[in-house]
């Protein structure tokens, strides 16, 4: 059995690389023994018949229009998957438009595809920096956040609570969103690439569907030092103490 991984829309959603997080599971995947592919997929004609998991990166506001009219096309897949446990990971604008919607700062909005709670709303100033989250059953993730939205209404259901950096806004002290096996994130980097904690849940729920045992390979042992001292650096830069 070969695990097929969609990349969604990845002309247009992955301005901080984040539609590498599907080639990050394919890796890992292969490095454990398994099959694996990336599916770029920029419409419906271009869904493959069997989907494991769903990445989903971030794109800049201008292609926001283009990229939900895309989207539209798919969107009956897309709540089914979210259904039947398809991992989907949305980073950026990209989990922006699978929410209730998007207000921007000139008062327009972009209605969203209502997969997730939640809405972007708009802030005084964009938000870059290291961001720091604690994420039940996972630990702390790692990533660089870039936004001029906040995000309201999944308060009660976020990934994590932030240990450094800015996340959801408002005072929430949240980041993301998860319901079910859908995540919505601001974590760039790619998130997957710099935390394989997250990657390996992700995998390890894509093999249980297909009846697969996951367990990670040598290689990815040797990829995680890196990961593992480069997220230590990033911890000490922002001044966060290592939890896990």
């Amino acid at each position: 059995m070969t695990l097929t991984i969609v990349s969604l829309l990845p002309s247009l959603q992955n301005t901080n690389g984040d539609a590498e997080n599907a080639v990050v599971l394919e890796s890992r995947a292969r490095w454990a023994g398994l099959d694996a592919r990336v599916v770029a997929v920029e419409s419906a004609s271009d869904l493959p018949e069997h989907v494991d998991a769903v990445v989903l990166g971030s794109g800049s506001d201008a292609s926001l229009d283009i990229s939900r009219e895309r989207l539209l096309g798919l969107v009956d897949e897309l709540r089914r998957w979210g259904t039947e446990g398809v991992p989907i990971l949305a980073v950026g604008t990209g989990w922006e438009l699978l929410s209730w919607g998007i207000e921007r700062a000139d008062g327009s909005t972009v209605e969203g595809l209502g997969i997730v709670a939640g809405r972007g709303v708009p802030r005084a100033r964009r938000i870059t920096g290291d961001l720091i989250v604690q994420v039940p059953r996972i630990g702390q993730l790692v990533g660089f956040e870039n936004h001029a939205r906040d995000y309201v209404g999944a308060e009660a259901s976020p990934l994590g609570r932030v240990r450094a950096g800015t996340g959801n806004g408002r005072g929430s002290g949240q980041e993301g969103v998860r319901m079910g096996d859908v995540i919505g994130t601001h974590l760039h980097g790619p998130v997957l690439a710099k935390n394989p904690r997250l990657a390996d849940s992700i995998l390890e729920r894509m093999c249980s569907r297909a009846g697969l045992a996951y367990t990670p390979g040598a290689q990815a042992a040797v990829v995680d030092g890196y990961a593992e001292s480069a997220r230590h650096a990033q911890l000490k830069a922002a001044g966060v103490a290592p939890a896990d």
